[in-house]
């Protein structure tokens, strides 16, 4: 298997993209990191594109070959789009895809993106089709949204471990801090702790500022082998580590709500590869759909201890400057959670990081990034460990 590394990258803007087609935005992010890298097309071997739901948001299936089209990539190159959907993990996977594509020399030049839009329907209906990702039979025809699933595990973990509503809210903080410094967030205002808790309860304890939004946005990354990373850039981004995960859809069949298992056995995955362990991490972005989900990925990933995430973030150590700074992007809450996108987007992220172009947001010194990617409430989670050195 040959060594992979990253070398072009864009992310769109993320937000409500009114007057903008979710083909605009899947092109803006292909073209701007086939430019990033000097890649033609001519050079690409494949195409992997998460995409959760484009029949619901779009009306629009066969997502591989839209995009295929709408790139330039079908005429002339035909070159084989396909579109990986694992819910909210779908980006993370059509990385993962991409990474075997080039790993294994199927292919030289990998395109890996993430796309969605889903500001075109009302919130009931986009709610509804996120309520998909999770057990449709046992929880959503129950009547659990995602706010629901989530605000169970957050009670739980109080009520196991202490965990509280302004440690919560604390997470949320941090995040809004970061993505103020974030050109593409979609919510670029700093908040308090006061904030969250006076601000619209949604489930029992998560407040509306403990959520995710609903999002436009796409992103995009371009894969090559190690040995010729150079030819393309000065500064490749290696891939180190790559571990994907399941489990049960529901959550009342999980050995412990508290715990995403999904997550503990990738990110157990992703740094056996490696050859790592969290001492060697400089930063991670975490799947934090809700604030409680940051505070469980980084206890599963192992920054912190079982019950102690809240305690850690409420100290400081999760923040810019901290010992291992979380979510600096703004994360899915400040910078936005277009589904599709998010997994590559947090891929994005740490490649500007260790390429040091994260201005107001980099990490001094940051020289390895975790990324972590869920899928609905857990059933599905993609760890990346990407590294400046080979």
């Amino acid at each position: 298997m040959r060594d992979v590394a990253i070398i072009g990258v864009k992310t769109t803007r993320f937000g409500e993209m009114w007057g903008r087609s979710f083909r605009d935005i899947i092109v803006e992010a292909g073209v701007g990191a086939l430019e990033d890298s000097g890649v033609s097309g001519d050079d690409i071997g494949s195409m992997f594109v998460g995409n959760m739901s484009g029949g619901q948001f779009v009306e629009q299936e066969h997502i591989g070959a839209l995009i295929a089209d709408y790139s330039g990539l079908s005429e002339g190159f035909h070159v084989p789009s396909t579109r990986v959907e694992a819910a909210c993990a779908s980006g993370g996977l059509a990385l993962r895809q991409g990474i075997s594509a080039v790993a294994s020399g199927q292919d030289d030049i990998v395109v890996a993106a993430g796309v969605e839009k889903m500001t075109d329907v009302s919130s009931g209906s986009a709610s509804t089709a996120l309520a998909a990702a999770a057990d449709r039979e046992w929880e959503g025809m129950m009547g659990a949204t995602f706010p629901a699933l989530y605000a169970m595990i957050a009670r739980m973990h109080m009520h196991r471990y202490g965990t509280t509503s302004e440690q919560l809210a604390q997470v949320a903080v941090k995040n809004h801090h970061n993505g103020a410094m974030n050109p593409i967030a979609q919510y670029r205002t700093p908040i308090t702790v006061e904030t969250v808790l006076n601000s619209i309860m949604v489930a029992d304890p998560l407040h509306i500022f403990d959520c995710s939004p609903i999002t436009d946005g796409a992103a995009a990354v371009i894969l090559a082998p190690a040995d010729i990373a150079h030819e393309y850039t000065d500064t490749p981004i290696y891939i180190r580590g790559s571990g994907q995960a399941s489990d049960t859809l529901a959550l009342h069949d999980r050995r412990d709500i508290t715990t995403l298992d999904a997550t503990v056995f990738a990110a157990r995955r992703a740094f056996d590869m490696a050859g790592m362990t969290v001492d060697d991490i400089d930063l991670v972005e975490v799947h934090d759909c809700f604030t409680i989900a940051e505070i469980c990925a980084i206890e599963d990933i192992g920054f912190a201890a079982k019950g102690e995430g809240g305690k850690l973030t409420e100290e400081g150590e999760t923040a810019i400057g901290g010992k291992i700074p979380v979510n600096t992007s703004g994360g899915l809450k400040s910078c936005g959670h277009p589904v599709g996108a998010t997994g590559i987007k947090q891929v994005v992220e740490i490649t500007h990081q260790l390429r040091g172009e994260a201005g107001k947001r980099q990490v001094d010194g940051a020289e390895v990034g975790m990324a972590h990617n869920v899928g609905g409430s857990g059933a599905t989670a993609v760890v990346h460990i990407l590294s400046r050195e080979r």
